[in-house]
């Protein structure tokens, strides 16, 4: 009967029906996201993606559907490198990445690698810090600085409140605060404490003015540092003590303002409400944000011309890849002792 169809379906000029077949997900075991590239993926001056694609080696090229830049692969290694794109898009790239269905991401450590601005109270520039928080400053009131009450230290204040540092609601807005997996965070910081980052006169020069903040005139250093994501670029000094407020308020107090980037809060977002779905592991996510530039002048100095050096910035992205590339390595290359559970630190440090 089987053979008097297909004969039909040729007299008839039907083509049968083919079965489709199956595509396997990839399994990744390490995602690298970065927020930007300056030019092209290798060969020339390098921006946060460059590096990792040069060094792990990332050789294979990956359009993505909702990727804007290509995503580069090693298969070898199981290492997947993503430019999701700055400020607001990284949640509509990321969910893209997750529905691609073209990965397995079970079992994936996700590693945010990017470069951010310092407090000059917590770190220096070209330093790196693994985030032990992360806290959402988008869903925010904001009055005029000319306008402000004047007991009110900054015009910044929470949803759902009439005055700055009550901590107020963002439903439906944000998770406001993601508290990333200690365990991992103090084990990414004790395996890459000791990674030694290169300094400069250059550097040196921009440290200079910053003498009354001592961990701001250090050489480049691995710290655990937590971190404030709003969608738009700030600096100033009183945006620095709203940053380190906002922080405490958000972690009851147990947090530290460190780093202030303008990616990190939806990254953290979208994640998170992937994991409650059941498409990624929270607990694999760690942060990794390295400093091109302080977030607030020297004391007693104007703000600018000091927001942003580009001597800065290319620190930071040797920073991100020195740093974090040890953690990728570690990971991918004793997947049989990774795959099945996190790793936990031997010792806690600070």
């Amino acid at each position: 009967m089987r053979f008097l169809g297909w004969i039909l379906a040729a007299c008839l000029g039907l083509a049968p029906i083919a079965r489709a077949e199956t595509v396997r997900p990839l399994p990744v075991k390490v995602v690298v996201l970065t927020t930007f590239e300056i030019g092209a993926d290798t060969g020339d001056q390098p921006g946060e993606f460059q590096l990792w694609v040069e060094g792990l080696p990332l050789t294979e090229t990956l359009d993505v559907t909702g990727l804007r830049h290509p995503a580069r692969w090693s298969a070898k290694d199981g290492v997947l490198g993503v430019v999701t794109d700055m400020r607001a898009r990284p949640r509509e790239s990321l969910a893209a990445l997750i529905q691609s269905g073209r990965f397995d991401f079970s079992k994936t450590y996700w590693i945010v690698a990017g470069i951010a601005g310092v407090d000059p109270k917590a770190a220096s520039i070209g330093s790196a810090a693994w985030a032990r928080y992360v806290v959402d400053a988008d869903p925010i009131y904001e009055v005029d600085d000319r306008e402000i009450p004047s007991d009110w230290p900054y015009g910044l204040y929470a949803l759902e409140t009439d005055r700055p540092n009550v901590k107020g609601s963002a439903a439906g807005s944000s998770g406001m605060v993601w508290k990333l997996n200690p365990e991992i965070v103090d084990w990414a910081y004790g395996l890459t404490a000791g990674t030694a980052l290169p300094d400069t006169a250059r550097l040196g020069a921009l440290r200079a003015p910053y003498a009354a903040d001592t961990a701001a005139v250090k050489p480049p250093f691995v710290l655990k540092g937590d971190v404030v994501g709003t969608t738009r670029f700030w600096h100033g000094e009183k945006r620095t003590r709203w940053a380190e407020d906002w922080v405490k308020l958000w972690t009851d107090g147990a947090g530290t303002f460190a780093m202030t980037d303008c990616e990190d809060q939806g990254v953290l977002d979208v994640l998170d409400l992937y994991a409650k779905a059941g498409k990624i592991d929270f607990s694999r996510v760690l942060v990794l944000r390295t400093a091109s530039n302080y977030s607030r002048p020297p004391t007693g100095q104007p703000a600018f011309p000091r927001a942003f050096h580009g001597e800065g910035a290319m620190a930071a992205f040797d920073s991100a890849y020195r740093v974090g590339s040890v953690v990728v390595r570690e990971l991918s290359e004793h997947w049989d002792r990774y795959g099945a559970r996190t790793p936990k630190a031997k010792t806690s440090g600070n």
